[in-house]
């Protein structure tokens, strides 16, 4: 039976990959900041990375076949680089949002791409000095959990309001994915020698536009909810006004992005660990906070 710890554990990945792994029949030590109860197989300790509890017997860094981490990819190359562990397999979640937001308006976001190259890099070259296989996976937009930060947040407005609106030419293209195709990719990238050292991307299994993503949410709901496309013009009053009631914040640059293509290239993930994900059907469990 193999073993392994999972960081970012109850994250809305880290839940669906320690289901997935569980199923597998793998030993987990999974790591989270509040107590949860303990599983056949599965054993929980209240921590983060910061102040890492220390592991069961049997779970030491040289019994360990794999370390999982996802949670914040800085959190963990920080971790990774000051404790020197020695583990022969890792597998990092990342974002795609390493490369699509470098030349973001907005210097928050700036500054979180910089931080995931960093990351990426200290853990591929932290990896090869130790003789470590490390591999980086990079999700595009995440859903299915009722967790994520951007299609359950539009849900949740539109079930307030019976409707939700884009600005006109909301055309940018996306590929959504779900949480469950993640944890997938993660299990199945372990066991394949050529992924070491290497980042993917994982884009969902349809690209569709901007507005067509937006549109089969809101017809998921019960009951569904209409999208209202409004002149860009007023659109902005209408962005501004959210603002003012602190309802809008942090949204200025994801907005000029609706228009925008963030399509990524499944090929390499498909190729080398046979990612298969699904297209976007969404049901209203999906995007329902838990």
């Amino acid at each position: 039976m193999r073993r392994a710890l999972i960081l970012g554990a109850s994250g809305q990945v880290g839940d669906a990959l320690v289901r997935r792994l569980q199923a597998a029949d793998w030993r987990l030590v999974a790591v989270s900041r509040r107590p949860r109860a303990d599983a056949p197989g599965l054993s929980w300790l209240r921590g983060e990375l910061g102040a890492m509890p220390a592991l069961p017997e049997g779970f030491g860094p040289d019994a360990l076949d794999a370390i999982f981490s996802a949670g914040p990819l800085d959190a963990f190359a920080r971790w990774y680089a000051e404790t020197g562990v020695r583990t022969a397999r890792i597998v990092a979640f990342g974002s795609t949002s390493e490369s699509t937001k470098r030349a973001s308006t907005d210097a928050a976001e700036r500054d979180v791409a910089r931080r995931l190259a960093e990351a990426e890099s200290i853990i591929l070259g932290g990896a090869r000095e130790r003789g470590a296989a490390a591999t980086i996976l990079r999700p595009t937009l995440v859903y299915g959990a009722g967790r994520d930060a951007t299609l359950t947040r539009v849900a949740t407005i539109a079930r307030r309001r019976g409707w939700f609106p884009l600005p006109r030419g909301a055309n940018g293209l996306r590929q959504p994915v779900h949480v469950d195709d993640l944890a997938a990719a993660a299990a199945a990238c372990c066991d394949v020698t050529r992924c070491a050292g290497q980042a993917y991307a994982l884009p969902g299994g349809e690209t569709l536009a901007y507005r067509e993503m937006i549109a089969r949410v809101l017809a998921c709901l019960p009951p569904p909810a209409r999208l209202v496309e409004l002149p860009a013009p007023l659109f902005r009053m209408l962005l501004s006004g959210a603002r003012l009631a602190g309802l809008a914040s942090g949204l200025g640059a994801a907005v000029e992005r609706m228009r925008e293509d963030l399509v990524f290239d499944a090929a390499p993930a498909m190729r080398d660990f046979g990612y298969a994900p699904r297209r976007f059907q969404p049901d209203a469990g999906m995007v329902t906070p838990p």
